[in-house]
């Protein structure tokens, strides 16, 4: 898997541009600045665009290229980001140390979803947030009319409200629901679709 990510993150250009996710852009412009945690942050979109508003950012990935990517596209916007090659289980943050955790297109397969979302959950400190954009279950039929749109292809990946709630019990939902979005994201992100959008309190 870091080959598919490390391939697909070699090319000059930004596999899904150098802007921010919109609904991430929407949620995070609305609170003050924090520590912020972007998981499998791939090439730094987001974490620029949130180190831009004066967050303190921390961003993780497996993927060499991503890194190299994000930190140039640092360089490029005049910003600092803490990003570490890594996975979730190469973490050593405290525990309640973060305000916000970004999760856009984090697609955790079924067997290790649940865990892994609560492991992100245990750094977030009590009252802070949870900002989640990714395909729902309902993906993979617009996938087939336009395979541009990108996504995984394993339903065991996909998210739904019911996997949410479930992750995230105990927490205050602001918004969880599916909806219907058009993508324009560099060049894997391009189409209709269905995603499950989130902003939780923890």
């Amino acid at each position: 898997m870091k080959e598919f990510w490390n391939a697909r993150y070699n090319a000059e250009s930004y596999a899904y541009g150098k802007n921010p996710n919109q609904y991430f852009k929407d949620q995070i412009d609305l609170l003050p600045p924090g520590k912020i945690l972007l998981a499998a942050e791939g090439e730094g979109r987001n974490a620029v665009y949130a180190a831009s508003l004066g967050w303190d950012v921390f961003a993780y990935d497996f993927s060499e290229k991503a890194y190299q990517k994000a930190m140039a596209l640092a360089q490029e916007k005049q910003v600092e980001i803490n990003y570490q090659i890594a996975s979730l289980s190469d973490l050593t943050f405290a525990d309640a140390f973060f305000d916000v955790i970004g999760l856009i297109y984090v697609h955790f397969p079924d067997s290790i979803r649940t865990s892994n979302h609560q492991k992100l959950s245990s750094l977030l400190k009590k009252r802070g947030r949870i900002i989640l954009e990714a395909f729902s279950t309902n993906h993979p039929q617009c996938q087939k009319i336009n395979p541009r749109v990108g996504g995984p292809k394993m339903p065991s990946q996909l998210y739904s409200e019911e996997k949410l709630r479930t992750d995230f019990e105990g927490f205050e939902f602001t918004q969880l629901k599916e909806e219907k979005i058009t993508l324009e994201e560099g060049t894997f992100h391009n189409g209709i679709t269905t995603v499950m959008r989130m902003h939780a309190l923890k």
